[in-house]
C-alpha cells in the first residue's frame, strides 16, 4: 500500500491522524466485520462494518458496530425517511467504486449521507474499513463523524 486506497488518501487529504493496519482476510467468511474483529484480536465493538442502505429509494451509508445488526427502521427515522433495506451488493460496489468486503466510508465515488452508530463514539479509537479487503484503519471516531459528515444515531436493534 504505498500509495494508498482512494480511502486513506481521502483521510490524508483531511488531515485525519489514522493508523492503517493489515490482516488476513477470509472471503469465505459467514461475516466480514467479525472475521475482520478477531482476525485483529479487536473487541467486536470497536470494528466498525460499513453497510450501504437505501432509504426510501436513496443511498445512505450506514456503519454499525460488525457484532450488532442494523435497525432498518432506526436508520430511516435518523434521516427523516419512511423505510430502509439493504442495497443490493452490485449496486454498492458500482456507487462506492469498492468491491464488497472493502467498503469504507472515506473516498467513495458518490457523497451519500453517512449514519454512525452512536454507541461507537464512546471508544477511544475504532475500526472502519479502509478501501480494499483485508486493510483497516484504526482512529478517532470523532475523526471519521467530522470527516464524513455523519449523523450519530441509536442504529442498532
Amino acid at each position: 500500500m504505498s500509495k494508498g486506497t482512494r480511502a486513506t488518501l481521502a483521510l490524508k487529504a483531511a488531515g485525519v491522524a489514522f493508523e492503517a493496519v493489515a490482516y488476513d482476510y477470509d472471503p469465505n467468511a459467514a461475516q466480514i466485520g467479525m472475521q475482520a474483529a478477531q482476525a485483529l484480536g479487536e473487541d467486536p465493538g470497536r470494528v466498525l462494518k460499513t453497510l450501504m442502505t437505501l432509504v426510501d429509494g436513496k443511498p445512505v451509508c450506514a456503519i454499525v458496530p460488525s457484532d450488532r445488526e442494523i435497525a432498518m427502521k432506526k436508520l430511516a427515522a435518523a434521516v427523516a425517511g419512511k423505510a430502509a433495506a439493504m442495497m443490493p451488493p452490485a449496486d454498492a460496489e458500482r456507487m462506492t467504486g469498492y468491491v464488497v468486503g472493502g467498503i469504507s466510508p472515506f473516498g467513495q465515488k458518490r457523497r451519500v449521507p453517512v449514519v454512525i452508530e452512536e454507541s461507537a463514539l464512546a471508544h477511544p479509537l475504532v475500526y472502519l474499513n479502509g478501501g480494499q479487503r483485508g486493510l483497516q484503519v484504526r482512529m478517532a471516531p470523532g475523526d471519521a463523524v467530522r470527516v464524513l459528515g455523519a449523523i450519530p444515531a441509536a442504529l442498532v436493534a
